[in-house]
């Protein structure tokens, strides 16, 4: 009896990133090209060693698990597929243990080859990967390795060239909004259109991302609106940006300062934000396009020196000098 209400209760604590996982090829929304072309090498039974590249949340983890349950039964899945990921330790030990160890058995009542999938492999050192290149050649034959990484550029040469890559672009809108759609009537979400179109937004391509604030949205305001989700999220809102635009051209310079600055403080905001927003609207305001070079310039000095780790303060004044220097500039002309 125990167990019955046990297993409701499961699902419920769920994040919504594994409840609504694809558990099929045929439930990934996007990248067709790519899971026909790895259909087809199933149904031919000439998987080769993958490597799937690419920002996250795109599907890369899901696809190969999807693939992974479609070549293996449940019962013996443990015993044909191993995966690893970033957060085990994965210097040359894992590759000369684990791994090794792994792909050099056989087993005995089944046919066909076993699976490694390395997640996050750009985080492996030279001398893994190095060792590694070693073991996939040695053990094609009984094994194949599937690589997931966001960064190709982390991988060396000498394995991207054994295995055949697929890069996993980020999603779209369009590829977007109908999985959106499904939790929502799934978990019986109060959204309004502006909410999605923000959850979105911010999303930018990244799949897990946009469930994750749609999940945290929905708990901590029950109802899903542009300003919750950037509230949520911590996203200075698309208003509050024009009007720093507007304080830092039209104020002087002190009470332009100070009123940023206590927006900055009563909603938590960050000046990185601040500035990643106030640089797409830049464009969206009819400056003299050399006008408009110089002010991206001066931005982007200012937020390599806030990586750098500058005071937060001292930025902020330069930013608001650098739009009324950009004021007199135009003032001076016209």
């Amino acid at each position: 009896m125990a167990s019955t209400s046990k297993t409701p209760l499961q699902a419920r604590n769920l994040p919504w990133v594994e409840k609504y996982r694809p558990q099929k090829l045929d439930d990934l929304i996007s990248h067709q090209d790519i899971l026909s072309t790895i259909q087809k090498f199933i149904n031919e039974d000439r998987l080769p060693h993958l490597l799937f590249y690419g920002p996250p949340g795109t599907g890369k983890t899901s696809t190969i698990l999807a693939c992974a349950k479609q070549l293996y039964k449940d019962k013996e899945f443990n015993s044909m597929v191993l995966e690893l990921n970033a957060s085990d330790d994965r210097g040359i030990d894992v590759v000369r243990g684990p791994i090794l160890s792994f792909a050099s058995t056989r087993t005995i009542f089944k046919k066909g080859f076993k699976l490694v999938i390395l997640d996050e492999a750009d985080a492996m050192t030279q001398d893994a990967q190095n060792a590694l290149r070693r073991v996939i050649e040695k053990f094609t034959e009984n094994t194949r390795f599937c690589l997931i990484c966001n960064y190709l550029s982390k991988i060396i040469p000498a394995l991207q060239s054994r295995c055949t890559r697929f890069r996993f672009g980020p999603l779209s809108q369009a590829q977007m909004i109908p999985r959106l759609e499904h939790v929502i009537q799934q978990e019986n979400i109060d959204i309004t259109p502006d909410g999605m179109k923000a959850v979105v937004t911010l999303s930018a391509g990244d799949m897990r991302r946009s469930l994750n604030i749609l999940q945290s949205t929905t708990m901590a305001y029950g109802k899903v609106t542009e300003e919750t989700v950037y509230t949520c999220t911590g996203h200075p809102l698309r208003s509050d940006i024009a009007n720093i635009l507007d304080w830092a051209l039209n104020k002087d310079f002190t009470t332009a300062y100070n009123q940023i600055l206590q927006l900055k403080t009563l909603k938590g905001l960050a000046l990185h934000d601040i500035l990643t927003e106030v640089h797409l609207l830049i464009h969206r305001v009819d400056f003299p396009p050399k006008i408009r070079i110089n002010l991206l310039v001066k931005l982007a000095d200012i937020e390599y020196r806030l990586a750098s780790g500058t005071s937060e303060k001292i930025q902020l004044s330069s930013m608001v000098a650098a739009f009324q220097a950009v004021r007199d500039i135009v003032a001076s002309d016209g």
